[in-house]
């Protein structure tokens, strides 16, 4: 008889990805995540003595996996800040259970807007907005944060089924939104 194939960690937190992006975060628990590896409950404990561990990693995956989206064709775009922002309402209108997971969950409980944009995750962004636009550091930030606002509304909204996704206007929408804030930032600059 041949020796059974051994369920690994990575298996077991690959699982739990594939369940969140089709079915939501509701769905994932380690009897659904067993009968996605074809085998008992026991393996994906072996790995996990609690299942806010397993979550744990599942939400590490999909943070890597909404990265990767979102920074795509950034780089050749000729306003990288748009393109990233238009991939995070992309990634919101297509992948709606990992948005909701990453997002829509309690990972940001007790963290201010503030706290969050001057995270080492957006230190790049942020850094890469001022050089892009001539501004200082601070307004950089103050433009991140305003454009973060726009984006994250509008991507909620997507990920929540509660409109329909029209990207030219959602492009211009952003377009004007950052033209608007930058320009701001600068006359305020000037005084």
């Amino acid at each position: 008889m041949p020796p059974k194939a051994r369920i690994t960690k990575e298996m077991v937190i690959e699982a739990g990805f594939d369940i969140v992006r089709g079915e939501g975060q509701e769905s994932l628990n380690v009897r659904r995540i067993a009968a996605e590896l074809q085998c008992s409950t026991q393996p994906v404990m072996y790995h996990y003595k609690t299942v806010d561990e397993l979550k744990s990693d599942i939400y590490s995956l999909a943070d890597g996996f909404h990265t990767e989206y979102i920074m795509k064709d950034c780089g050749n775009a000729e306003n990288p800040m748009l393109s990233i922002g238009l991939n995070y309402i992309r990634f919101a209108e297509k992948e709606k259970y990992l948005f909701r997971f990453l997002f829509q969950s309690d990972k940001f409980r007790n963290i201010s807007l503030t706290e969050m944009v001057n995270g080492e995750d957006t230190a790049f962004l942020i850094q890469q907005l001022a050089k892009q636009t001539g501004l200082l550091p601070k307004q950089a930030r103050t433009v991140f944060e305003t454009l973060f606002i726009c984006v994250h509304g509008y991507a909620g909204l997507l990920a929540n089924n509660s409109m329909e996704y029209n990207e030219k206007h959602c492009a211009e929408m952003l377009e004007n939104i950052f033209m608007s804030t930058v320009g701001f930032m600068m006359r305020g600059e000037e005084k």
